[in-house]
């Protein structure tokens, strides 16, 4: 008997080891969230995702503009250092390609439905899983629109929305609103320019050249650079913001002139949908997205610019009980009912096999804009070279031509972008 109890007790002990250890090696998540306008969505996903399993998950947002530094800071300390990160473009990848855990096996990315998303290193490994692939324009309210006498049907080039736009401009005090919301040159809202919009004359670049992105070309010759000085005129001049001190107009106050109805214009992308009908209050039905007209040839016939910076990447230096968690937190995220709900809400196009239709209009816009015939531009702006420094010069430039519009100075913008490109390209490369 006595040898009886002494087995049962040594199971027990065993069985409570093997427990604390199963306890132990349950790890938790960390997600270092790239997109704002999206952190609230995700701390609720967070938390559901928690109270079903068990799991730790942790969501902490980048301000806008810093992710990059947020992202260099923590992963300089293993305590605190994500265990889920953003990587955005090819640059990212040779930056954080040791990082990156190789996600071959792993069960998330066996979700996806093509590899337009996904960004390999130099040997063609996959390191970072697009989860939404967006599409930016200028988005529009066309209810202010049609207030002022005019309708989406007129503007079919930069010839037709420069018109609109100097009328509305003209008008702004009759109104009551402008024409386009402040172009800020903070860090919050200046990727909008030295980003996005720079993505306009790189990419009929490409296409002149038959180049898609990826190519990584050492040099740019800025060919289309006076069609971006084109718009950006436009921007800076048929607005109520202030063209000297754009350098303090932040990405929250454009926003705001747009979704509090005090501007017609607004460039940005599907991912503000949730924020503008959400935050704002604004009726679906009252905004469009239209392409960025800049008075190429053929631009008639234009898209929107669609493609992704929103890549998944699961931190190899983890701690292995934690990167098996992050990927089975990310499989739950593209496979679960209340994961696939939250992505359909905040996001346009999902690449993975469960997805749901998204609700967002202006994703809806970018799939007409294809079933007419109409070109899409892809986002070439992925292969700038060491980005951050990149468009911290294009950005100067830009603004210090904002606040004197000559010749000379544009002289200078176009030295940011072309010879800047060539500079960081070899810093980079060598």
């Amino acid at each position: 008997m006595k040898k009886f109890l002494s087995l049962i007790l040594t199971l027990a002990l065993v069985l409570s080891l093997a427990a604390v250890a199963s306890a132990e090696e349950t790890g938790s998540v960390y997600y270092l969230n790239f997109k704002p306008e999206a952190d609230q969505a995700w701390q609720d996903l967070a938390k559901v995702y928690t109270e079903q399993t068990g799991v730790e998950v942790k969501v902490v947002t980048a301000a806008s503009g810093t992710y990059s530094d947020t992202l260099n800071s923590q992963m300089g300390n293993a305590d605190s250092a994500p265990t889920i990160f953003n990587i955005g473009n090819a640059s990212g990848i040779t930056d954080w390609d040791d990082y990156a855990l190789d996600l071959t096996d792993t069960a998330v990315f066996g979700e996806r439905i093509n590899d337009d998303y996904v960004l390999c290193n130099a040997e063609g490994t996959p390191k970072a899983l697009g989860y939404c692939y967006e599409s930016f324009g200028i988005i529009v309210n066309t209810a202010l629109l049609e207030q002022a006498g005019h309708s989406l049907d007129e503007i079919t080039n930069f010839d037709s929305l420069k018109a609109v736009a100097d009328d509305i401009h003209a008008r702004a005090g009759e109104l009551g609103f402008d024409a386009f919301s402040a172009p800020g040159m903070d860090g919050s809202s200046s990727w909008r320019y030295s980003g996005h919009l720079a993505n306009v004359p790189l990419y009929y670049e490409y296409k002149d050249k038959g180049l898609n992105v990826g190519s990584l070309p050492a040099e740019i010759e800025g060919t289309y650079l006076d069609n971006f000085r084109k718009i950006w005129d436009l921007y800076i001049t048929d607005t109520a913001a202030d063209p000297t001190s754009l350098s303090t107009g932040t990405g929250d106050q454009s926003e705001a002139e747009f979704g509090e109805g005090k501007a017609v214009f607004y460039q940005n992308g599907d991912w503000e949908y949730a924020n503008l009908t959400g935050n704002f209050g604004m009726d679906p039905a009252n905004l469009a997205m239209i392409p960025i007209y800049c008075g190429v040839d053929g631009e008639e016939n234009a898209g929107l610019n669609s493609g992704t910076e929103n890549c998944w990447a699961i931190n190899s230096q983890a701690a292995p009980e934690d990167i098996q968690a992050s990927e089975d937190f990310l499989y739950w995220v593209v496979t679960s009912e209340e994961g696939t709900n939250m992505l359909a809400e905040q996001f346009s196009g999902i690449p993975f096999k469960n997805a749901k239709p998204s609700i967002n209009v202006f994703g809806a816009d970018a799939s007409e804009y294809a079933a007419a015939g109409k070109y899409t531009l892809f986002w070439a702006f992925n292969d700038t070279p060491n980005v951050d420094s990149w468009r911290a010069t294009v950005v100067t430039a830009l603004t210090a031509y904002s606040a004197d519009p000559t010749d000379g100075n544009w002289d200078k913008v176009v030295e940011a972008f072309v010879d800047g490109w060539a500079y960081e390209y070899s810093v980079v490369n060598g």
